[in-house]
């Protein structure tokens, strides 16, 4: 009988000391709406029309986000963020504020554990960066701190150092169809195209942590082709 409670209580204790399971999240989106969103870089543009949806995490507002969201694995995802900004001058601090949405930045979402995070791209403009995402690499157009410098860049989920970082030029004003469209992705082998408005494309093979420059071919290959 002795033996019996020991080996009760043993087990007792053990099922005790291991971590409570962790509940299920549920993360959803809510439905669309249209605002409009101005540029900075180009103030004389008209307003254009931004479709945005919130981001609920067990029932709870976590951010507004733009755009459709990235798969990265079946558990991970990353959507766009868009978020309003206090747009008064501080002579109509008195007035009720004059709300104006803005393009943030990309978030990385865990389904299971719920957690919602910002992403930080090197040099990643919210105004004159369109990214591309592959698996979990993402490629977009950079912009220097300063703003004097645009750079191809490929960046990876949870490296801080950029895959690839390539300069192509100096941005102009408008936005990013001004500048670079979203770059192109192929699988096997896995390579993107940059193309640039004002300068000539190129297009980079990704090997894990790095990329190189693929050359292009003579025009006399081609034409044998």
């Amino acid at each position: 009988m002795r033996k019996l409670v020991t080996t009760a209580l043993f087990v007792w204790l053990a099922a005790a000391s291991l971590p409570a399971a962790s509940k299920p999240h549920a993360v959803a989106f809510g439905k669309w709406q249209t605002v409009k969103w101005f540029t900075d870089q180009a103030p004389d543009l008209k307003a254009k029309d931004l479709k945005i949806r919130p981001l609920y995490v067990d029932a709870k507002l976590k951010e507004n986000t733009v755009g459709p969201p990235h798969e990265v694995t079946d558990r991970v995802f990353v959507v766009r963020r868009a978020y309003r900004v206090n747009d008064s001058l501080p002579a109509e601090d008195a007035k009720p504020p004059h709300w104006r949405w803005q393009l943030g930045g990309w978030l990385q979402v865990d389904r299971v554990s719920g957690r919602v995070s910002a992403l930080n791209l090197p040099e990643f403009d919210p105004e004159f960066s369109s990214a591309a995402w592959y698996r979990d690499y993402v490629a977009y157009c950079g912009v220097s701190d300063d703003g004097k410098k645009l750079s191809a860049l490929v960046a990876q989920l949870g490296r801080r150092k950029a895959v690839l970082k390539r300069p192509l030029g100096q941005p102009s004003d408008g936005g990013p169809e001004a500048n670079c469209e979203p770059p192109r992705w192929q699988r096997m082998p896995i390579q993107v195209t940059f193309d640039p408005a004002e300068y000539d494309d190129a297009t980079f093979a990704v090997r894990g942590h790095s990329a190189d420059l693929v050359p292009e071919e003579p025009e006399e290959d081609l034409a044998s082709k």
